[in-house]
């Protein structure tokens, strides 16, 4: 029996799907106007492995994550950059997939964009003002909070209280401070679309609310993001799809903690504002993600690189105990079963289910697989191993693998003579003054635990 902790009633709850067998759940995906950063990867990672171990328990998962390609940051970016909104948007939605397929993300059934969905999202809006839940000002469509009794119950605030914060910004024409946008009128040069009233496009919350119904339909299992999306984001959410349907819009809702950085929180002002992009040339993504899921989702993560390197030595281990089984299955010549150890391995895969049968606690899961690995080192120090008890345990590894996506397989490390010849290669980069390149060898090496070191008789290396 699967348990998930919902953010709107703040307690684990049995997991009963709309549909037997069958999982619907919409993730909140990134802005695409940069690369994404690592709060953007850890959701990523997070309900990946969720989406994974619902598959593993035999469910049928519909997974929809979107990208939002048009708002104020892309408009921002395209003004900046001398390229159309839609240039940005798709050149950073391949950089999406290529680093996210790095850290073994699967890509969703369906990743919708915003500008797909243009007429769904002004329907969508029709039926708010026709039912009284909004209303047009000069060119601009607000949903009118009041309307909904419901409000703040993801974030368990009142409205009253949420009042004391609120206020109108210049150049907003809203009847209330609680008031959100749902079409924002053009400006001039700005991308834009038709609709009833003027030229515009859709403000940030609704675009999700479209497309989860247009995908899942009315009412889904699962919503998910990061703890920052749920106020205001997911709230409004809530609020403009219940007044639209009168149904419930979604059954769990689940939130990762936030990342912080050498234990500040991350912000661009502080200049620790890291992109995975940046962060998988110095650190292999395999073990990024075996970083992640040994913190479950929703403890908050602080990323250092001491923390790193204790993930890469944790994750070797596991990898070199299963390669040394898978060796030595060919040549395994023991007879007798030993009916101990594989009890043992049962007892291990019983409590990965239980660990993550417990609102999906990946920390414990990793834990098992260490006491797993113990079992297997303990079995290999045998004078004689039989070939079928090394198969379960190369079968218990793989179920892990899969759950929890981190890879199996060691990253083959580089021949000292190979590394000396990357060496000179960086050195003769440095004289043409091939400064990319240079910084290319050098992150690549860095990435495999090598370190370069400026010595009276050149450049050396020792690994890390």
């Amino acid at each position: 029996m699967v348990r998930i902790y919902n953010t709107i009633t703040r307690k684990k709850e049995e997991f009963k799907p709309l549909e037997e067998g069958k999982v619907s759940m919409y993730v909140c995906g990134p802005t695409v106007y940069n690369y994404i950063h690592i709060g953007n990867a850890r959701p990523a990672i997070a309900f990946d492995t969720v989406r994974r171990y619902l598959e593993y328990k035999g469910y049928e998962v519909k997974y929809v994550s979107n990208f939002t390609d048009v708002d104020d940051k892309l408009i921002k970016a395209s003004k900046e950059l001398g390229e159309t909104v839609p240039e940005i948007a798709e050149r950073f939605i391949e950089a999406f997939f290529e680093d996210t397929g790095a850290l073994n993300v699967k890509k969703a059934d369906v990743h919708p964009r915003v500008m797909d969905h243009m007429p769904d999202i002004v329907e969508f809006i029709k039926v708010l003002i026709d039912k009284g839940h909004a209303y047009e000002s000069a060119g601009d469509v607000y949903f009118k909070t009041r309307s909904f009794d419901g409000y703040g119950k993801l974030s368990q605030q009142s409205v009253d209280d949420l009042k004391i914060g609120a206020r109108i910004d210049a150049g907003e024409k809203k009847q209330d401070p609680l008031d959100f946008a749902l079409w924002k009128q053009a400006k001039d040069g700005e991308i834009s679309w038709d609709s009833p009233w003027g030229t515009g496009r859709p403000g940030w919350h609704i675009e999700c609310s479209v497309m989860a119904r247009e995908h899942l339909g009315n009412t889904i299992d699962i919503h998910a993001g990061g703890q920052d999306l749920t106020f205001p984001h997911h709230e409004n959410e809530i609020a403009q799809s219940e007044c639209m349907t009168d149904e419930t819009f979604a059954n769990y809702w689940m939130h990762n903690g936030y990342i912080n950085i050498d234990n500040t929180k991350m912000s661009k002002s502080l200049g620790n504002f890291i992109l995975v992009h940046d962060i998988i040339k110095e650190v292999e993504p395999n073990v990024l993600r075996y970083f992640m899921v040994s913190v479950h989702y929703r403890n908050p993560i602080n990323y250092n690189r001491e923390l790193v390197d204790a993930a890469r030595n944790g994750l070797m281990r596991i990898q070199d105990s299963y390669h040394q089984a898978s060796e030595r299955l060919d040549k395994a010549v023991g007879t007798e079963i030993d009916d101990k150890v594989l009890s043992a391995i049962d007892l291990n895969l019983q409590q990965l289910e239980a660990f993550m049968d417990d609102d999906f606690n990946t920390a414990n899961a990793v834990s098992a697989w260490h006491e797993l690995t113990g079992e297997l080192n303990k079995y290999l120090r045998q004078p004689a191993t039989a070939k079928e008890v090394l198969q379960k345990f190369i079968e218990a590894f793989k179920i892990y693998s899969e759950i929890l996506g981190v890879n199996l397989a060691r990253k083959e490390l580089l021949l000292d003579e190979e590394i000396e010849a990357l060496i000179e290669e960086r050195e003769a980069a440095r004289k043409n003054k091939d400064f990319a390149r240079s910084d290319e060898i050098r992150d690549s090496l860095k990435a495999q635990g090598i370190v370069l070191e400026d010595t009276k008789d050149g450049v050396r290396f020792k690994r890390g």
